[in-house]
């Protein structure tokens, strides 16, 4: 069995369990409603969080659950000095479409920094878990409708962490804008990959891009466990500015971001390799 440290352990099986929920919701038939901001919502997003919070309180009570479904109906708990941030299907719009590069995401933050993070893509049988005090695991071809099996996780090692100038990009399917066009045209960097949800993130670990920029405002758990993922093997999330990372736990303005620019391990902007 693969010696996951006990926190990445919980936070794996627990997405894979949500994973499960999700797809089975799937198979049944969805129900697809608007919330308050008009993004969509389904009886899975809602099924899945609330597995991953009951979870989470057994194994690590008293340590604040901040999900996605908690904040819109605005039962979502202040954030401690150490807390959880959970969405529990990233890429809703993916998932009502049919395809598969929807996530369940959930991350663990301390002091206003990701610790740890595991990204699972359900239909993909895949998942990233890691912290950058223990490493990085991936697993691929996983049972998603079986018990979860730690033993599906292996360690996992970028192929390419080498000093290199960012030349190519990862976007969503519906986020391109003139912003984002004119922030790669500045810097000569083309369009490698797309994909839904916080998979992008995976995908930078995968080698697929060297960046995934996203100039627009984003949600903390959008982005927490992808961060984690990517400073447990190097990479980084940088502000647009570029100034330092994204940092956790801004309650007071209801757990947004500004933009971001995530680093595959290795990756310069702005300077020569």
């Amino acid at each position: 069995m693969t010696n996951l440290p006990e926190p990445l352990l919980v936070m794996a099986r627990l997405a894979h369990g949500a994973g499960r929920i999700i797809l089975d919701v799937q198979a049944r038939g969805m129900q697809v409603r608007q919330k308050a901001d008009t993004s969509p919502v389904t009886q899975a997003d809602e099924q899945a969080e609330a597995f991953i919070e009951a979870g989470l309180n057994d194994a690590f009570p008293g340590v604040p659950v901040i999900g996605e479904e908690l904040v819109a109906a605005g039962r979502a708990p202040l954030p401690g000095q150490r807390f959880f941030l959970v969405d529990p299907l990233d890429g809703t719009k993916e998932f009502v479409a049919g395809r598969d590069s929807f996530s369940t995401n959930i991350a663990l933050a301390e002091d206003g920094k990701v610790v740890a993070g595991v990204i699972c893509a359900p239909a993909q049988g895949a998942m990233f878990v890691g912290g950058a005090a223990w490493g990085l695991w991936h697993a691929s071809g996983m049972d998603m409708h079986g018990v979860f099996d730690a033993g599906w996780l292996q360690p996992f090692q970028v192929e390419n962490d080498a000093p290199r100038r960012a030349q190519t990009a990862v976007l969503s399917f519906s986020h391109m804008d003139e912003a984002t066009q004119a922030w790669l045209d500045e810097r000569g960097m083309k369009v490698a990959d797309r994909t839904g949800s916080a998979w992008k993130f995976c995908r930078l670990l995968q080698g697929a891009a060297d960046v995934y920029p996203r100039l627009g405002n984003t949600w903390e758990w959008d982005t927490a466990a992808g961060q984690a993922l990517l400073e447990a093997a190097g990479g980084q999330v940088l502000l647009p500015d570029e100034s330092g990372p994204l940092s956790y736990g801004h309650h007071e303005r209801n757990f947004l971001n500004p933009g971001f620019i995530a680093c595959a391990p290795g990756v310069r902007l702005n300077e020569e390799a």
